[in-house]
């Protein structure tokens, strides 16, 4: 017994080691981090008032990153490309101009988010996104849920920030203050789900199908906490049995999110449905200690007004969103775009035996 006491007590002190080494790796990377962020923007300033004050021109830049390369080759990162970044890294974020755009207190928070992102992310976001808060708001969401370099890439692409909280819903009559307005959030308007491929004429059950099957892009897209419990979820009600879409656990939220897909334009009668799911789960699956069951229902398409007065007397939190399969192309590129039977006279001449 004594010798299992001390094998379990060094297990203990071993898990305790390993949680400070892990502790202090992640402060090492962030300091790390935030050393060479800084030191990015004051190679920029150095650039910029040789540029500005010198009248240096456009030529140090080359001429910086070559000497740089000769004079410490072990050192990488100070390409010609990576130094014109941060030449615009330092106008992006130079305190003197943003200063005025911001408040001191909003700047402070900027440099903080700025400092804990890898330089990549960095770049991305001084490309692509111009307004401040908007950027910000990506900055956080990336640090809150771990997004790689290219999920913050598919994020912006697909205009999330414009898609939060639009969902058509009655979270104000039946959720509490502070709930609804965590709900509101964590649901967007259009979901995307650019990454399935189907037939032109898919039924529910093929789109549910291909939702499981790139499980893991599906869940990226619904956003952080979203645990996947089942699909085609059985429930039995007086002796009746009845199959959920979709069933999930939300970790933030404390409470399931049932979706139900369709096809087409939403129905009144799609929200007394997901009526009585919510209800049956509630009474079924839910803990005393959740939160009421949130019902989502997806369609591709909804009139805005009809849905909120399908929602008015509903007495269970339900949400109503579009999704979409691909992105219709703005009419004036669409247009400018060549036919398949363009492309395939082109594609004979190309491969046509000579004469």
């Amino acid at each position: 017994m004594e010798e299992k006491n001390s094998l379990e007590f060094y297990v203990s002190i071993l898990n305790d080691v390993k949680n400070r080494i892990r502790k202090a790796q992640v402060k090492a990377t962030f300091s790390a981090n935030s050393e060479m962020i800084s030191m990015y923007f004051d190679i920029g300033k150095i650039i910029y008032d040789l540029q500005n004050k010198h009248n240096w021109g456009d030529a140090i830049i080359p001429k910086l990153s070559k000497d740089i390369i000769n004079e410490l080759p072990e050192i990488k990162g100070f390409s010609e490309r990576n130094l014109k970044f941060m030449l615009q890294f330092f106008k992006e974020y130079n305190p003197d101009s943003v200063i005025v755009k911001q408040g001191v207190s909003q700047l402070e928070d900027t440099k903080n988010l700025i400092l804990q992102l890898p330089w990549g992310h960095n770049i991305l976001l001084m490309q692509k996104i111009k307004d401040t808060n908007i950027r910000n708001w990506y900055m956080k969401e990336t640090l809150e849920n771990g997004w790689s370099r290219d999920v913050l890439g598919l994020m912006i692409k697909s205009n999330l920030f414009e898609r939060q909280g639009e969902s058509t819903t009655n979270f104000d009559n039946t959720l509490s203050d502070i709930q609804s307005d965590l709900v509101k959030q964590t649901l967007k308007d259009p979901y995307i789900f650019d990454f399935l491929t189907l037939r032109n004429n898919f039924d529910e059950r093929e789109l549910e199908l291909e939702l499981i099957k790139h499980i893991e892009k599906f869940l990226i897209e619904l956003g952080k906490g979203f645990s996947f419990v089942g699909r085609q979820y059985h429930l039995e009600v007086s002796n009746k049995d009845f199959y959920l879409d979709l069933l999930f656990y939300h970790l933030k939220l404390r409470c399931f999110i049932i979706i139900d897909l369709k096809k087409g334009d939403f129905k009144p009668e799609y929200a007394g449905k997901m009526n009585f799911y919510c209800s049956a789960v509630d009474d079924l699956l839910k803990h005393p200690t959740d939160q009421d069951t949130i019902g989502l229902i997806l369609c591709q398409t909804k009139d805005k007004i009809f849905a909120e007065y399908t929602l008015r007397d509903i007495n269970k939190p339900i949400g109503i969103s579009e999704y979409e399969l691909i992105r219709s192309l703005p009419e004036n590129i669409k247009s400018s775009l060549p036919s398949i039977e363009d492309i395939e006279i082109e594609l004979s001449k190309e491969y046509s035996p000579p004469p």
